[in-house]
């Protein structure tokens, strides 16, 4: 028994709605096909819906007969890292082809976060409720177990994570080791829309750090369809088009960007590649 009647209608979805979806409807896996779309433009997303769903059916019953659900995602987690062989990407992490769900399917390689999807999709479909993360750092995921959380890496295997080794990773990206509610709040459950906003920003840093200007707006451009005027979207694209010489563009998206974000660290340096943009000289003093 599978999940068919939930399925959106592939041939409908299309960046255009996405924004006006609640973040419940927006599905994961397949905006996170649209997105590999982009890069992979004859990309047929049932071959890899099928395939998640025959990973969740050939757990089906093996899952259905353990009671415990640390001990239903022990065996899931065994058969996608160890018999599958889903693991991280650690030899070419910044590799791009680690965030297109369709490369980490074909390729059984990515990073925690796309890592974290297939995990998630074929948990939900076994009837298990698990969220991704948004961790500082690396993705994680989690599930509800016995009145606690049961936190997992999918880049390690799916390896559970005891609350020292969160508070340890969590302090450098904070400047302090988080206390239990500061924790809590940090594993809060990601909703899909963050979580592909999450992965486009990743494939803009990649894009924009080798200078593929064309690729870095692209990026931005889908953000800004997920959520319309992220004002770090619009200064991220104002900059790709800048680099690409599409100065309508740049200036609209830099002076938006110093509308919504006044008080940014780096309103300055923008305002200066809104001149730039403008094609005039700040007068000389």
């Amino acid at each position: 028994m599978g999940i068919e009647s939930h399925l959106p209608d592939w041939n409908a979805l299309d960046w255009s709605r996405l924004a006006t979806l609640d973040d419940d409807a927006l599905p994961l896996l397949p905006t996170a096909l649209l997105i590999a779309r982009d890069e992979y433009p004859g990309l047929d997303p049932q071959p890899y819906e099928a395939l998640v769903q025959a990973h969740a059916d050939h757990l089906r019953t093996e899952v259905a007969a353990i009671e415990q659900q640390p001990l239903k995602m022990a065996a899931i987690n065994r058969h996608l890292f160890d018999e599958l062989g889903y693991s991280g990407n650690h030899d070419e992490y910044y590799d791009p082809r680690n965030s297109y769900l369709n490369q980490v399917l074909d390729r059984r390689l990515g990073n925690p976060i796309s890592l974290a999807m297939v995990q998630m999709e074929v948990a939900r479909r076994l009837g298990i409720p698990l969220d991704g993360v948004s961790f500082p750092g690396h993705f994680l995921v989690r599930l509800p177990v016995d009145g606690g959380l049961l936190v997992m890496d999918p880049f390690n295997g799916g390896r559970p994570l005891a609350v020292e080794e969160l508070r340890e990773r969590a302090k450098p990206h904070l400047g302090e080791t988080p206390d239990d509610g500061v924790l809590l709040q940090i594993l809060s459950p990601a909703p899909h829309r963050a979580i592909l906003v999450r992965v486009l920003r990743n494939l803009h840093g990649l894009y924009a750090g080798t200078q593929q200007w064309d690729r870095a707006a692209r990026c931005a451009d889908r953000v800004l369809k997920l959520v319309p005027e992220q004002s770090e979207a619009l200064r991220d694209r104002g900059l790709a088009y800048l680099e690409l010489d599409y100065l309508p563009g740049a200036r609209q998206d830099l002076a938006r960007y110093l509308e919504l974000a006044p008080e940014a660290s780096d309103v300055d340096q923008i305002r200066e590649r809104l001149i730039e943009a403008a094609g005039t000289r700040a007068p000389l003093h």
